[in-house]
């Protein structure tokens, strides 16, 4: 039970450090660290990030945020999708998925270690230019513009979200932060808050689909989930307090040692 608290605690810490995006090592933390396989871990996983992820959308919400109605697109395709991704995470053998997962992790800490490139124009945080983003911020209301180009893009990315939610149980969050700095222009604070809500939504969701097949989840992914909480929470507050770089550096290269011993397991 220590064991479980202490690594729920350090998956809450890095997501509430990196804005979402450690909740990728919830499944690598009850796979290696608990011994529990990938189709029991991944609604523990799911519930722990969503959850957490819950905590910081309310904080957001509050503070005027979060893109709601973005997320709630985003969040609705994206449970049309994720028990197509519960389907296949039963189907497929646990050597593959671990691969997968593996893959996945490595493909987190290159996006991760990329420098963003700086653009002319209004907005400088992606990096697609100015007329190239599909879902861009009426200038009077400071609401996106809901034309059918932006509501197709934001209905594919909960659907590809979803999926892999499933399939993986991970949150999602590596996916949409990075596809909304490249193709709105919400400012990085909105982005995180919006990302946070959806993860939050799209996991829960993803732990009924799990629930349903089935799984069950047992005192110490309770415990688990409980740390996670706590991590996000204190997270949220040390975030302000550290270099985004180092950050960057530190998390991409404990998904590449995670990605390594889930693929030494893999092959064992």
């Amino acid at each position: 039970m220590l064991l479980a608290s202490l690594l729920g605690l350090l998956m809450g810490l890095v997501m509430g450090l990196t804005g979402a995006g450690g909740g990728i090592l919830g499944v690598p933390a009850l796979v290696l660290g608990l011994g529990l396989s990938m189709t029991q871990a991944a609604p523990v996983s799911l519930l722990a990030v969503g959850a957490a992820a819950a905590v910081g959308a309310i904080d957001g919400l509050r503070h005027g945020l979060v893109r709601y109605r973005a997320a709630l697109l985003i969040a609705l395709l994206g449970a049309l999708f994720s028990p197509l991704g519960v389907y296949f995470a039963h189907q497929l053998p646990e050597k593959l998925l671990m691969g997968l997962f593996s893959a996945l992790m490595v493909l987190v800490a290159w996006r991760m270690l990329q420098r963003e490139k700086v653009e002319a124009g209004p907005s400088d945080h992606g990096a697609a230019s100015w007329g190239q983003k599909n879902c861009m911020l009426n200038q009077q209301t400071g609401r996106l513009a809901w034309t059918a180009k932006c509501s197709a893009t934001l209905a594919a990315l909960g659907a590809v979200t979803g999926a892999v939610s499933g399939l993986l149980g991970v949150g999602g969050g590596f996916l949409i932060v990075p596809a909304f700095k490249q193709l709105t222009d919400v400012q990085m604070r909105g982005i995180v808050a919006t990302s946070l809500m959806v993860i939050s939504l799209i996991s829960l969701i993803g732990v009924g689909g799990a629930l349903q097949a089935g799984v069950r989840i047992e005192p110490m992914g309770w415990v688990f989930i409980g740390a996670s909480i706590v991590g996000m929470l204190a997270g949220r507050r040390l975030c302000a307090q550290v270099r985004a770089r180092t950050l960057q550096v530190g998390f991409a290269s404990l998904c590449v040692l995670v990605a390594a011993g889930m693929l030494l397991r893999a092959l064992a």
